[in-house]
């Protein structure tokens, strides 16, 4: 069974910086992509940050100079810091394993963690 801690949000204001944490036990971590999600307005999980096995990464065009993903293998655990915050990123923060196939890229796991709250104040 897979296991999916995230923390490190809170409340900040608008222009301040947080950094996310997302400990992870269970599945293949240092051979999987790894990505953050935020719970969108419509209720699904949209993918704002990537992180390949190998390191390379990507970001959604709305986060794109102001997150950072990364991932320290040893312990099983990703990070995104962000900075620059806007209250538009307001959100629930979530992280999964992905599964890229045919250029279509989805959460590993249906079993997501508890995500950690993020709200920027204007």
């Amino acid at each position: 069974q897979v296991q999916l801690v995230e923390s490190g949000g809170g409340l900040v204001q608008a222009g301040g910086s947080l950094r996310l944490s997302c400990a992870t036990s269970g599945g293949n971590f240092a051979d999987s992509a790894m990505g953050w999600y935020r719970h969108g307005s419509d209720g699904a999980h949209i993918l704002i940050a990537r992180i390949s096995s190998g390191g390379e990464t990507n970001y959604r065009d709305s986060v794109k100079g102001r997150f950072t993903i990364s991932r320290e293998n040893s312990k099983r655990t990703v990070y995104l810091q962000m900075s620059s915050l806007k209250p538009e990123d307001t959100a629930v923060y979530y992280c999964n394993f992905l599964t890229i196939e045919r250029g279509i890229i989805r959460p590993t796991y249906n079993d997501w963690g508890q995500g950690t709250q993020v709200t920027v104040s204007s």
